[in-house]
């Protein structure tokens, strides 16, 4: 499910992630999700500059499929699943202790700020994003219910 070519974060819980029922609150599953796209991000802007940020979100959706605990480290695994002209779609998992605890995507496309609107993906980005492309129909199958 999880392609060879995703890109990985190791992110340690912290105790303020955690909410009155013991595990990491959800919420927390959409920020650890931006953390592991740092690399997509860096592919249109590689010093993370807001002065030079070219990529907007469009959409974003999760499924919960295992609590998350304080106790040891998780991993965000990232790829695409998709890069089209002026966008490109996220693919994403957080898996703890060997399982697959929350899966993500999301869309985003690339903009062009100064004039507010969306912009062609430059040759050079695409083949940056194409390091982490990959065909995985048994994950997209989770969102087609």
């Amino acid at each position: 499910m999880i392609p060879n070519n995703a890109s990985r974060t190791a992110i340690m819980p912290r105790v303020s992630e955690t909410d009155g029922a013991g595990h990491i609150n959800n919420v927390t599953s959409a920020i650890w999700f931006e953390a592991g796209r740092r690399d997509i991000f860096q592919a249109f802007t590689p010093d993370l500059s807001f002065d030079r940020w070219a990529v907007a979100v469009i959409s974003m959706e999760i499924r919960y499929k295992r609590q998350i605990y304080l106790a040891s480290e998780v991993s965000v695994l990232t790829w695409l699943r998709a890069i089209g002209r002026t966008s490109f779609h996220v693919n994403e998992v957080i898996m703890q202790d060997g399982s697959v605890c929350s899966a993500g995507r999301c869309s985003y496309v690339h903009m062009d700020y100064a004039i507010n609107r969306p912009a062609a993906i430059p040759e050079d980005v695409r083949a940056r994003l194409e390091l982490v492309l990959a065909d995985t129909p048994e994950f997209d199958k989770e969102f087609a219910r």
